[in-house]
């Protein structure tokens, strides 16, 4: 069998206090609490002595990192119980050095984490956790959970964490199997106004859609760049929106095809600039240049044609039709084109 290590370690000591290769197919976790508030490294420190004659698969600080100092393809020596290390992934977590040897929020967060990875990289399909010892420490009815104080007199993982094992067996089995269970895809119905080769051409169809206050997208399929307004889990809601398209001038159909999403460009609209011969309006309320007169109520609603300018001074003769002449000059920023 080919042992891997948990991607989620972020220290590494390996300690001299190990069984290599382990003689077992890891299925069980066995979770022990250290008694000290301690850091990966602090860990690190205690397995790599000798004369401990001690260490863990991997350990968890009291900020939640991870720290490795047996390898799993090698039996740590944690339990009291070779044939139970064997099997076993050990894992100390930081805890108080007093009942009922508490851990903070990040180390059993961390340690839900790194339990689900073990289970994942294992094969290990469900954690079964007992109150019996006799279940335990001969894994009946599937149970792959043991603790240190079933083989030595020892209140370790103490009552915090031991309270906790079947909390912690039913969150790892949750994410087991969410992320076994295949997710079906969403259904999502699209209302579609258009599908062109030339993408200039879908931008400024979705100009105009936003233009009336449609909400729209583009996606490309294939050679395809289609314009697309809302995408809808309840078909009803996408034939109202298909109908207020149709209404308002725009082809719509409705789709349940998606695709690679396309930022749409805002198309390039030439700046018109006034020069002699422009058709203008003059502004409402707008001065003869250089004076404090206003311009007679009938000359606001006219198109006059622009006759002659000379920096912001603007002179404008006859109206559109040619039926009126002012021969006025008015300043440029009171005059607005007429398309």
């Amino acid at each position: 069998m080919v042992y891997t290590n948990s991607p989620l370690v972020s220290y590494t000591k390996i300690s001299p206090n190990k069984t290599s290769p382990r003689n077992h197919p890891i299925d069980t976790i066995t979770i022990h609490c250290v008694v000290g508030q301690c850091s990966v490294e602090t860990l690190g420190e205690i397995f790599a002595k000798e004369s401990r004659k001690a260490s863990s698969n991997y350990g968890i600080g009291f900020d939640g990192r991870i720290g490795m100092y047996v390898e799993e393809k090698d039996r740590s020596w944690c339990s009291s119980n070779a044939a139970n290390d064997h099997r076993a992934i050990t894992i100390e977590v930081a805890s108080d050095t007093t009942h009922p040897y508490a851990v903070n929020d990040k180390a059993y967060a961390a340690l839900l984490d790194l339990v689900t990875d073990i289970c994942k990289r294992n094969g290990i399909k469900k954690l079964v956790w007992s109150t019996d010892k006799n279940q335990r420490v001969n894994h009946l009815n599937g149970c792959n959970m043991t603790v240190h104080r079933d083989y030595a007199n020892k209140s370790c993982p103490g009552d915090y964490l031991y309270n906790r094992h079947g909390e912690i067996a039913a969150e790892v089995n949750r994410r087991l199997n969410a992320e076994a269970t295949p997710k079906t895809p969403k259904v999502l119905y699209r209302v579609q106004t258009g599908a062109f080769s030339v993408k200039s051409n879908a931008d400024a169809l979705a100009a105009k859609l936003k233009a009336k206050g449609f909400d729209t997208y583009m996606v490309k399929v294939g050679n395809l760049y289609k314009v697309q307004v809302g995408a809808f889990s309840v078909k009803s809601n996408a034939d109202a929106m298909m109908k207020k398209l149709k209404d308002a001038g725009f082809d719509a159909f409705i789709t349940t095809e998606s695709g690679t999403p396309v930022t749409i460009e805002t198309p390039k609209t030439e700046t018109k600039v006034i020069k002699v011969g422009s058709k203008v309006k003059i502004k409402q309320n707008a001065h003869v240049y250089g004076k404090t007169t206003k311009f007679q109520s009938w000359v606001y609603p006219l198109t006059w044609i622009v006759h002659s300018m000379s920096g912001d001074r603007v002179v404008v003769d006859k109206d559109t039709t040619g039926k009126y002449a002012i021969m006025s000059p008015v300043k440029l920023s009171d005059l607005t084109i007429v398309e």
